[in-house]
């Protein structure tokens, strides 16, 4: 599916050394160094500064190290979704899960949903969480994934080509290291930020986020809002590392260890649900009728 030295430049460039990468790897670090030389050959690009302090990627080797982390995990999920395909059932409901897309609100219907639907089968499909991944699953529910869980607005739903419902509403929470000194509370007020950074989803990304930061730049200036393009592990690093505040909801808890999510005594959320496609199949009709009876019976 991919180029297999590309498995050995990440390697290399994650250990800092041959030797390393080469004990990694089972073989030896002349069979490492030939690898890479071979690569840097083929892609007449200088991959690595090399000196007797070890080695540093070159600008080029660091673009080329981020784009193939990329291929690599999406090569792997492509992989695990033409095997799920294989295996297709019209019984089988496929659920993509992801650390932002976690199906476990769906677990906790599930025996209500097997009443209803006796017939009917749950396949979790877990795929990486990057802007590519995001654009072609949403956008292509039905074919390898049936359904995924999220939070979502109606921009997002005529963006990405997709149907949903919402299940519920998720309280818009901050993500804090669990070293900050915010992290010993158990809700926030607006003013435990003031003078912190805050971090949010660009604006348009979903409205109700828009109106979060709206209250922020007119009623309480003194905390500073950082955008950020997309919702990913590597963001949750970037909050932990940085002792930034991070915007979440609750079903992402687990998402980071040294992370706590805190809930805010402010008036902010956001729809959770399922997110489905335009057309879905009979039995996938079935499972979401299902889910929205359940739903009504347990407002009654």
């Amino acid at each position: 599916m991919y180029n297999p030295q590309l498995q050995t430049f990440i390697r290399v460039a994650d250990a800092g050394s041959f030797n390393k990468a080469a004990e990694e790897s089972y073989i030896t670090p002349t069979a490492v160094i030939k690898q890479i030389n071979l690569l840097e050959t083929d892609l007449d690009v200088k991959l690595f500064e090399r000196s007797h302090r070890g080695l540093t990627l070159t600008k080029a080797g660091q673009s080329l190290y981020n784009d193939a982390k990329y291929i690599i995990r999406y090569c792997k999920d492509s992989v695990t979704r033409a095997k799920n395909a294989m295996h297709d059932v019209d019984d089988v409901i496929r659920i993509g899960t992801s650390p932002m897309t976690p199906s476990q609100i769906l677990m906790k219907l599930w025996p209500e949903i097997h009443e209803l639907c006796p017939g009917i089968k749950f396949q979790l499909v877990p795929f990486e969480n990057t802007p590519e991944n995001a654009r072609e699953i949403l956008g292509n529910l039905g074919k390898n994934i049936d359904v995924v869980a999220g939070i979502f607005d109606d921009t997002m739903l005529n963006v990405r080509n997709c149907e949903g419902f919402e299940i519920s509403r998720q309280p818009l929470c901050c993500a804090v290291s669990i070293l900050h000194r915010l992290a010993g509370k158990n809700k926030l007020t607006f003013q435990d930020l003031y003078g912190e950074n805050l971090m949010l989803m660009h604006r348009n990304w979903s409205r109700y986020v828009d109106e979060l930061r709206d209250d922020i730049w007119k009623n309480h200036t003194q905390i500073h809002i950082v955008d950020f393009d997309f919702y990913s592990v590597d963001i949750f690093n970037r909050c932990e590392n940085s002792n930034d505040i991070l915007m979440a909801v609750q079903a992402w808890e687990n998402v980071h260890p040294l992370l706590k999510v805190i809930p805010v005594e402010w008036d902010h959320s956001i729809p959770y649900g399922i997110l489905h496609s335009p057309s879905p199949s009979a039995s996938v009709r079935s499972f979401l009728a299902a889910v929205q009876t359940i739903l009504r019976n347990n407002k009654v």
